[in-house]
């Protein structure tokens, strides 16, 4: 469905050192540098951050978050506690198992440095 999903971001530099190390826990290679982007590129389609082109400041979307497949819990586990140590802040409740209408899955959320939220998933 998605060709690719791109967010904002105030500091680039800050931006890849957060998401090399959350997304090299999902197996994601380095990113693809153009400037004031950067691309991560995957088989499934690609995951990018840019400095807004029209020159104002970045800002998060108040009730929306990305998600990323994770393999496994143990592997949004990692992923969680690399984004904690890389900048971004836990928010939701702490990684676990959460019931709901599309079954049980294993969720773990963080807010980048920009306050995108973001979610590692597995489906059990």
């Amino acid at each position: 469905m998605f060709s690719h999903i791109m967010i904002g971001t105030n500091d680039l530099d800050r931006s890849k050192k957060f998401y090399d190390a959350v997304l090299g826990t999902l197996g994601v290679p380095a990113p693809m540098m153009d400037g004031h982007r950067m691309f991560y590129m995957t088989p499934t389609g690609i995951f990018s951050v840019s400095q807004p082109i029209n020159g104002e400041p970045a800002s998060h979307a108040n009730g929306g978050t990305v998600g990323f497949a994770a393999a496994s819990p143990a592997v949004a586990d990692a992923w969680h506690a690399a984004g904690v140590a890389n900048g971004g802040t836990t928010c939701e409740d702490p990684p676990g198992v959460r019931e709901g209408g599309m079954g049980q899955m294993y969720l773990a959320y963080l807010r980048d440095p920009d306050g995108n939220k973001l979610c590692a998933l597995h489906r059990i």
